[in-house]
């Protein structure tokens, strides 16, 4: 955490609308400066990015009394949640505005598990990725936004840069399962921290995007996707039920916050039911960043009606005008990451196993009823 607050700072350029700063770079011409990118290091889809980056890096830095300096980066918006509501397709149509970039890799999960050294947690512990790896992912957008900000026309009339960066990984609204590892103070079981916390630390005026959906479609949707062998609506059951077992039984015994925080029972049962329970982390998430601050959208009323709900979402980032060719290429192309052919023939989960899981869940989707977020819940 303190070496965090030694990289990014507490104030950003005012003549940016998004949130970025001049850092001195000491290294030289030959100096590689993702060499040790654990992004770049762990998986090779990324490595392309990293050496186009690599070529053009110098040419993209400042030089200002014998000094060089490069342009750092954060998002203005997260979109944080939740996986199987709609997130890729927010994404891939977001990407599309002529204002918007996103980090050079969808999903980095860096607040939520590359920091802690998580890849998957049933692989154990790796090294760490700084906080310089994670802001890596942003050079690209970076270069472009220096390229407003040096521009004669900034430098004549002051204007502003509008462009913006999102960061959309679908783990950061929820997944908490590190705290237990290393932070001992708690509360009979709940996370003293949470991840809003460390965001809210250097981002207090950062803007969230939340998609939802039906909890019970989400964890049927879950289940197709990651389950990896004996896909069947009798299985799904199966699982259901021994899942629900494990999470009464926490209930016994501990709070609420403590059972869906909890990361042992998390990773005992075989679907994601915590996830679903959206209310609990909204209301976490609220304790830490003001309502105005937060876009709740239903994956349903953004299935029907894609036009709406990019309109809200361009409000809401107050993002400029577009013409009428732009918003037809981002409202019109058709819906992404949708479910794969293989488990549409599946079909549809038991009648069973809706019934159990909507009433598991309707409690908890009342309340959320209650705490309605910008117009996307009300």
């Amino acid at each position: 955490m303190l070496q965090m607050f030694s990289v990014i700072p507490n104030k950003f350029l005012p003549n940016s609308k998004n949130p970025c700063w001049y850092e001195e770079y000491r290294g030289n011409t030959t100096t590689d400066p993702y060499t040790t990118n654990s992004y770049a290091l762990y998986s090779k889809r990324f490595r392309t990015i990293f050496d186009y980056l690599r070529k053009v890096f110098w040419n993209h830095l400042y030089h200002y009394k014998d000094k060089h300096y490069r342009l750092r980066c954060l998002p203005h918006f997260y979109i944080i949640g939740q996986p199987k509501c709609g997130t890729t397709d927010l994404y891939d149509r977001l990407r599309l505005h002529p204002d918007v970039r996103f980090s050079a890799i969808k999903e980095p999960h860096w607040w939520t598990r590359k920091r802690f050294g998580i890849i998957r947690l049933r692989d154990g512990f790796h090294n760490r990725y700084p906080v310089e790896d994670y802001l890596d992912l942003f050079d690209l957008a970076a270069h472009q936004i220096q390229g407003v900000l040096q521009s004669e026309a900034a430098k004549e009339h002051s204007e502003m840069n509008n462009i913006i960066i999102g960061e959309a990984s679908a783990s950061t609204m929820w997944d908490n399962n590190a705290w237990i590892f290393f932070y001992d103070n708690s509360s009979e079981g709940e996370p003293p921290f949470l991840i809003q916390d460390f965001i809210h630390a250097f981002q207090p005026n950062a803007k969230l995007i939340i998609m939802l959906r039906d909890p019970v479609e989400r964890l049927y949707s879950d289940y197709l996707y990651f389950a990896s062998a004996n896909k069947s609506a009798e299985d799904f059951h199966e699982k259901v039920a021994e899942s629900l077992q494990l999470f009464e039984n926490c209930m016994l015994d501990y709070s609420l916050r403590a059972c869906v925080y909890n990361n042992t029972l998390n990773n005992a049962m075989p679907v994601r039911l915590q996830v679903g329970l959206y209310v609990v982390y909204l209301l976490d998430w609220l304790t830490v960043f003001d309502k105005d601050q937060i876009l709740v959208l239903r994956l349903e009323d953004h299935a029907s009606n894609v036009k709406y709900t990019m309109h809200m979402v361009f409000q809401f980032l107050d993002l400029g005008p577009l013409s009428e060719k732009q918003e037809a290429l981002i409202t019109k192309s058709p819906a992404s990451n949708t479910r794969r052919p293989e488990d549409r023939s599946l079909g549809p989960m038991l009648p069973t196993t809706k019934a159990i899981l909507r009433d598991f869940y309707r409690p908890f989707n009342t309340k959320l009823c209650v705490h309605p977020v910008k117009k996307g819940l009300e």
